[in-house]
């Protein structure tokens, strides 16, 4: 079963809104078996939507639409799918009870005329309640396509996506069962990747795809298997990710969900009886923020420094102010005296100190933007790494946030001595 998503809004358009309705129907489509063929998004404009339709139409056998349901001019949605289906809109006296009942009790306020407009409906048309608004959602039905209009607001649409929408569609289609599993990959690009599995990918069943999903200093790669039988699915994609696994060696860590890398540093380090601390000059606490995200990081992970400021490296880490001077305050001696000052002020096993230059300018260090250097201190010694990372502030510091969090991983794991 295919289908295809049309949002419908100006503010999309224009970037003033992200689409976030898409990405959650999408996944909610593919959960059930559902395939999305295409993700539209069009302006407040009669021909736009109608164009949309047409498409759907001809190509698809579910569209769900977003957005143009409210009581304003530019709502032009149900006066749409009116043209579009040959209907007409009609009051529903049931709905229009019930929407000055949540005006009043819920909202209280008067409902003026203009909202009473949202209680029309084409005649024709499947009302889907809303319990939590005033937008109700519609089901309509032209050939062998269905169309189901949702209101915008995204908690709403996602309330009418889990109650209405979802039942629905499992009620009267037999639909494939979908299986996605994506491997957690760092420390190696996604054309490294291809050419160490590019057998294997080519030797996966027609019913099975993989996917590569290279995000912020990490590669997702997802496999994905259609049909039947949910049971023998699920077994074929865990034999090819065991077979993928033993290829990628040490570089991939898990399936994403179960063990994301901030859990397997906190779960690695408890099982060790290790310490850890983080000195974060221009990642500003992200790798601190990842680990404490996890529940039962507070018996692993001491605390941590954000040095900012050149000022706080010298007064909080005991940073050398003639070492700076002389190596640049983005530099691998930089780093490496952060981790260690770290580890002796925080008395941990392991420190981690990043310092950087996320842009736009170089502000007061020599190094180029997107110049990261990441340091570990232990007990056997200190170990600096430099890298380039591209020119986009806030990418910059993500990829630097997973490399450190892919250092400090394999650091648990490579020194097992420590502390015992």
């Amino acid at each position: 079963m295919k289908a295809v998503l049309i949002s419908i809004g100006d503010e999309l358009l224009i970037g003033q809104v992200i689409n976030s309705n898409a990405a959650f129907i999408g996944q909610e489509l593919t959960s059930i078996g559902i395939e999305v063929l295409q993700i539209l998004a069009v302006a407040d404009d009669r021909k736009a939507i109608t164009d949309a339709l047409d498409f759907s139409l001809k190509n698809a056998d579910l569209a769900i639409l977003t957005g143009g349901l409210g009581p304003t001019k530019d709502d032009i949605t149900k006066k749409v799918f009116c043209d579009f289906f040959d209907d007409r809109l009609v009051e529903n006296k049931e709905l229009l009870s019930k929407l000055r009942r949540f005006f009043e009790e819920k909202l209280q306020i008067r409902m003026t005329e203009i909202n009473e407009q949202q209680a029309y409906l084409p005649s024709r048309a499947t009302l889907l309640e809303n319990k939590y608004g005033t937008a109700s959602g519609m089901w309509m039905r032209k050939e062998n396509t269905d169309f189901v209009s949702l209101p915008g607001v995204p908690f709403e649409m996602k309330e009418l996506m889990r109650t209405e929408v979802i039942p629905r569609l499992q009620e009267r289609y037999a639909l494939p069962f979908i299986v996605h599993k994506t491997m957690l990959v760092y420390g190696i690009g996604e054309s490294l990747i291809a050419e160490k599995i590019e057998d294997l990918e080519e030797a996966l069943p027609e019913y099975m795809s993989l996917s590569y999903l290279p995000n912020l200093g990490r590669v997702r790669l997802r496999l994905t298997a259609r049909g039947e039988n949910e049971e023998v699915l699920i077994t074929e994609i865990d034999k090819r990710i065991q077979i993928i696994a033993q290829r990628l060696g040490t570089h991939y860590i898990g399936l994403e969900g179960v063990a994301e890398i901030e859990r397997l540093i906190v779960e690695q380090a408890q099982t060790k009886q290790l310490t850890m601390a983080s000195a974060e000059s221009f990642t500003g606490g992200g790798i601190a923020k990842r680990l404490t995200s996890i529940a039962g990081a507070s018996k692993v992970f001491k605390g941590s420094v954000v040095a900012y400021h050149t000022s706080i490296k010298e007064s909080l880490l005991n940073v050398d102010s003639k070492l700076i001077e002389q190596h640049s305050v983005v530099s691998k001696e930089v780093a490496e005296a952060m981790a260690n000052g770290l580890r002796e002020k925080m008395q941990c096993d392991i420190a981690i100190a990043t310092t950087g230059n996320a842009g736009p300018s170089k502000g007061d260090s020599d190094a180029e933007v997107g110049t990261a250097v990441i340091a570990i201190s232990t007990e056997n010694g200190c170990e600096s790494h430099v890298y380039y990372l591209g020119n986009h502030r806030t990418r910059i510091t993500e990829k630097a946030i997973n490399k450190g969090l892919e250092l400090l991983y394999a650091e648990i794991l490579n020194n097992a001595d420590i502390n015992l």
